[in-house]
């Protein structure tokens, strides 16, 4: 016998044992796509050490300019399931993966959630830069921010639970198990939010882009954004802009890091405040909510 035959054998010996006295060696775990960061947290908090997580809009991208690498369309191959949220290129990737990714489960993990237009419709909590209010009438761009409310979140990962599920279900006991502690830890996170913000209920909310209306609704705020449709607002909006803003005594402008915000800090020099940035696209979600809601306390009070 050659030499080395014998400790190998012994180690394929020991690797059988162990196989037939504890059932099968466990499966890889699940590769699968987030659309953004925030939602990489709740599957990393809900599949716990069973899934590997990828994100498509990475840090420091935006959602608003995103196009897929050559490198994750050929992951996504390799990958369980596409976490949808509802951004705008999410529609876009769709046509590209058509049926090229034919095993690859698509879940929309904005199913349930009660969405609000992204101008602001049907809600109170949103106003124009003209300073009228929107209404919900009529076919409207859905906000797709909904994680900014920790209570929407909710929904979000209950959805991700069940797919997670789906996918595995010989693990549901565990994924159940970090729901739950998930769930917890959204109520708590919430509720000192709630706390925090009580006293400037009503006050007024100036962000360049419209991302947070859904945290606005949370915790009775008025977001008013200096983005016009899209777009930086001309000569005649940021005038108006800048004389909403010394009306209702501004002295803060939130602005996300995915965004020039010019005009904002144009609006920010003309009333004498400052630009303030909060990231609605933050990894470690729960932080970053309480990070934004304490940096809104201190820019409002």
């Amino acid at each position: 016998m050659k030499k080395g035959t014998i400790p190998t054998l012994i180690a394929v010996l020991v690797a059988a044992f162990w196989q037939t006295a504890w059932g099968q060696v466990e499966p890889q775990r699940l590769t699968v796509f987030a659309s953004i960061l925030p939602q990489s947290y709740f599957l990393e908090r809900i599949g716990g050490d069973r899934v590997q997580v990828e994100v498509l809009v990475g840090e420091g991208q935006s959602p608003h300019t995103y196009e897929p690498t050559p490198k994750q369309m050929a992951r996504l191959n390799e990958a369980r399931a596409l976490f949808l949220i509802g951004v705008g290129f999410e529609r876009g990737l769709m046509k590209k993966i058509g049926r090229s990714h034919g095993d690859l489960l698509l879940v929309e993990t904005q199913t349930g959630v009660p969405m609000r237009s992204l101008a602001g419709g049907g809600h109170a909590n949103d106003e124009s830069i003209h300073g009228s209010r929107l209404s919900g009438g009529g076919a409207a761009t859905p906000d797709p921010h909904i994680w900014m409310s920790p209570r929407l979140a909710k929904i979000v990962a209950q959805n991700i639970h069940e797919a997670l599920c789906r996918l595995d279900p010989a693990h549901s006991r565990q994924y159940a198990g970090n729901l739950q502690s998930l769930l917890d830890d959204l109520d708590r996170v919430d509720a000192r939010i709630a706390r925090t913000l009580a006293p400037l209920r009503g006050r007024k909310m100036y962000v360049f882009h419209p991302a947070f209306g859904y945290f606005a609704d949370a915790y009775g705020l008025t977001q008013v954004p200096v983005e016009f449709e899209g777009k930086e607002p001309g000569a005649r909006q940021l005038a108006g802009l800048i004389d909403r803003a010394r009306a209702d005594g501004v002295r803060v402008i939130f602005v996300q890091p995915q965004f020039s915000g010019k005009s904002a800090a144009v609006v920010a020099a003309a009333i004498g405040g400052a630009v303030i940035p909060i990231n609605p696209l933050s990894r470690d979600y729960l932080a970053n909510l309480e990070a934004m809601a304490s940096a809104v306390e201190q820019g409002l009070r």
